[in-house]
């Protein structure tokens, strides 16, 4: 792995002088040149007109309103989904619809989106109106379907359009070619926020509220949704997007969060007083993604929608016994995809830049979390399959930077129109479905696109870095300072520095953890470091009496102390 500095992207800047020097670095790398930047109140949102198709959804929606039709959304089974799906039937149920239903389909009967097959099981529901959320952009035949049946079709979604558009009454996504709307980065679940507000304008300007008595609701109160939803899809945290999530964090943070995002946070043993963003990626949304992987997402939609306390309580709990089967799951698939890789790895002249996985009894809902894993191990492009029928395979891609996944998949499917069935996504992952006899051809088309594209320095991974800490800036007042710097996540990452250090102790905890004790040498200051999933053939080596340490601030608070401590991304011999 190579290390590498972060470069600084904005020259001038506008920063007070009470700011660390070392902050205002961090700051400049990620193209904030002025602490107004860091301002995340709710009016320096984008202003909503821009998004292209929000005026006629809105309309179409106050119109099923009024005249008491019946509203359904179809959802994704992803944490994404779930919190558009939950978020609508909140915003529409206050707005005073009449009973709106959800769908989501159940991905080992149906598959993702609003398939035909899907639009017969929801036909049954009499819906007036089909809103779908987090996905629909690409459902051209699904789209027709429910419009044969006399529905009427807003399509609500971030993923990026194909060459045709679906024939729905409105489409609102921040990636439809006519769109204007400056951030492209939105979630599903951040679009449709913006819906449901444009609905609460559109409603107000007709008098409904005063005339049905409806206390006009506060959207703001659905901002732990979209927060949760924003981290979990991986989503560039833009400017936009940080207002979002850091609003919805101090909600959660002051108690003010659905019921089942704290009952989530609970069984996570994390506390939400404390929350990070990094919390909402790593706690509650695999456990909300399980369920979706494992079972039906209707179990984590509907610990979103409860009311009570301990109705939330258990359905978190089920979601966390589904997240435990799926690391019980993942554990297996990744033993043996590694197997496959060491392997390939004896025969350097046979590693592919493009790596395919497949083994005929891999769980369908567990290959994206196996593709992550993989990507992360070979640093490479992967997709892992699994079977889903008697010759169909389901495919999920994780990419890496500088490859964009669905423009490479859409080359693939232009040059060798036999081999894709499907496909769709974002620049970084992305879903498929092929025929089983067309797999070992679509493995080796995949590498010859993906080889085409990447260069050697693209295949090393590298440990970016903040630079290094000058010696006061090891402590709690800066740690706290740079927490509160974020929200970080994606594209926005959060702060890490390197340095070599004198190692005093190291020993294993949990089987899989390196815990240290280490000295800075400028300063001699002492420190507790930890390194997570520590490579178990590497460590302890007690002959390296000094490492060069990859490493984020991290503040440990334990019996009500407080202690800095150094969260280890990376760690190799100095």
């Amino acid at each position: 792995m190579r290390i590498e500095r972060r470069p600084i992207l904005t020259k001038n800047n506008h920063f007070p002088s009470t700011m660390p020097p070392t902050l205002q670095r961090v700051l400049m790398s990620r193209e904030v040149s002025s602490v107004d930047e860091l301002d995340y109140r709710l009016p320096r949102l984008m202003r909503p007109e821009p998004l292209f198709g929000l005026t006629d959804a809105a309309n179409i929606l106050a119109d099923a309103i009024v005249a008491g039709q019946k509203i359904l959304i179809v959802g994704d089974f992803d944490a994404d989904g779930a919190t558009s799906t939950s978020l609508g039937i909140l915003a529409l149920e206050a707005m005073g619809a009449i009973a709106p239903e959800y769908l989501v389909p159940n991905r080992f009967e149906f598959g993702y989106g609003l398939t035909p097959e899907i639009v017969e099981v929801a036909k049954d529901k009499q819906p007036a109106v089909l809103i779908t959320v987090d996905n629909g952009i690409a459902s051209i035949d699904g789209v027709f379907a429910a419009k044969s049946y006399g529905m009427k079709v807003v399509v609500t979604d971030h993923h990026l359009p194909g060459a045709a558009l679906p024939q729905a009454d409105a489409i609102v996504n921040p990636n439809h070619p006519q769109c204007g709307f400056e951030s492209k980065n939105l979630a599903g679940v951040g679009v449709i926020f913006y819906v449901m507000s444009a609905l609460r304008a559109e409603l107000k300007r007709r008098h409904w509220f005063e005339e049905q008595h409806i206390a006009m609701p506060n959207l703001a109160e659905y901002l732990d949704l979209v927060a949760l939803g924003t981290v979990a899809d991986v989503v560039p945290l833009d400017s936009n997007n940080r207002i979002l999530v850091q609003q919805g964090i101090k909600r959660i943070q002051a108690g003010q969060a659905r019921p089942g995002i704290l009952a989530l946070l609970e069984v996570g043993r994390r506390d939400h007083t404390q929350l990070k963003a990094s919390d909402l990626g790593f706690v509650v949304g695999p456990r909300l993604n399980a369920a979706g992987r494992l079972d039906d997402m209707s179990v984590g939609i509907e610990c979103l929608l409860a009311v009570h306390s301990h109705q939330a309580r258990q359905l978190a709990q089920q979601l966390d016994q589904f997240n435990r089967e799926r690391k019980t799951i993942e554990a297996d698939m990744k033993e043996q995809a590694e197997l496959a890789l060491a392997s390939l790895k004896e025969d350097a002249q046979a590693m592919p830049n493009g790596m395919c996985f497949y083994d005929p009894d891999w769980h369908q809902g567990v290959i994206g979390i196996l593709a992550s894993r993989m990507k992360e191990k070979c640093h490479r492009p992967v997709i892992a399959f699994a079977r889903v029928s008697e010759d169909e395979l389901k495919g999920s891609a994780r990419s890496i930077p500088g490859v964009h996944i669905r423009d490479a998949l859409d080359l693939l499917a232009k040059r060798y129109p036999q081999l894709l069935s499907k496909f769709g996504g974002h620049a970084m992952a992305a879903g498929m479905s092929i025929k089983e006899s067309h797999y070992e051809a679509f493995r080796l088309a995949f590498d010859v696109i993906i080889s085409e594209w990447v260069t050697p320095e693209q295949l090393e991974a590298v440990a970016w870095t903040d630079g290094p800490l000058a010696p006061e800036d090891f402590s709690l007042s800066f740690a706290e300072q740079v927490r509160l710097s974020g929200p970080w996540g994606q594209a926005f990452p959060e702060p890490s520095f390197d340095g070599v250090f004198d190692i005093l102790q190291q020993r294993l905890v949990g089987e899989k953890h390196l815990k240290l004790m280490v000295r800075e040498p400028n300063s001699g200051l002492l420190l507790d470091a930890i390194r997570f999933f520590v490579d178990l053939e590497q460590w302890p080596n007690e002959q390296c009496k000094q490492a060069h340490l990859v490493y984020k601030l991290d503040i440990n608070e334990f019996r009500g102390q407080r202690n800095l401590q150094l969260l280890v991304d990376h760690i190799e011999p100095a």
